[in-house]
């Protein structure tokens, strides 16, 4: 099925997510076509486009990782949607970057952690197990930047908002939890899950608790 096809029936609504995944994943010529779609689309179908896109790039990174520089644009995009599917995409594509395009950004992607934007930071969190499994070498810095989390200041309806940091806290600790055996400086990452043993947010408490158990023998 030609690539125009393809989002003709996406335009009428006449195919599904997943069926158009499966079609894409067995013609990847449609993935430029739908690339620039994502780019050019002014209505409500950039979604659709860039949720297809990100669940190929889960499935099969090496089909979209050509386009690398595209998502890596829209890490910046005023559309928070775009770009949260944006941060996801580019985590998926680090498992077949050979070109080390992902280093190039680093800095520029995990800018965000400090604020003021929750989910924005929590997409980043949560996409970096991901990213420290495709790039190791990458963990210590990944956990330097993570650990900002803690002197963040979100926003909600415009204001600080301390229960959003609270939030992130819970999920920097889900996301350490995942890797804690390739971290160097175990201990600034223990040092930070106690100190959310006094959290207000119940379940970033209980988090804490069970991180600890698991991963320091001095805690019983």
């Amino acid at each position: 099925m030609a690539s125009t096809s393809i989002l003709h029936l996406l335009m009428t609504k006449k195919i599904d997510i997943p069926t158009t995944i499966e079609q894409v994943v067995s013609a990847p010529e449609q993935i430029p076509e739908l690339v620039a779609a994502l780019r050019t689309e002014k209505r409500s179908l950039k979604y659709v486009y860039e949720k297809v896109l990100r669940l190929v790039s889960e499935r099969r990174p090496e089909l979209v990782y050509p386009h690398f520089d595209a998502f890596a644009a829209l890490l910046d995009h005023e559309n928070s949607f775009l770009k949260w599917g944006a941060i996801m995409t580019v985590a998926n594509l680090t498992a077949v970057d050979a070109e080390s395009r992902f280093e190039a950004l680093f800095d520029r992607y995990y800018a965000p952690i400090p604020g003021p934007t929750m989910v924005t930071a929590s997409n980043i969190i949560g996409s970096s197990p991901k990213i420290v499994q495709a790039k190791p070498h990458l963990t210590q810095r990944i956990v330097t930047e993570i650990l900002k989390v803690e002197q963040a200041e979100y926003e909600h309806h415009g204001s600080p908002s301390p229960e959003c940091r609270n939030v992130v806290l819970g999920q920097a600790i889900d996301a350490f939890d995942q890797f804690f055996e390739r971290i160097d400086d175990k201990p600034a990452v223990l040092g930070f899950v106690r100190r959310q043993l006094q959290n207000t947010r119940k379940q970033v408490a209980k988090k804490a608790e069970r991180f600890l158990r698991t991963h320091d023998a001095g805690v019983s």
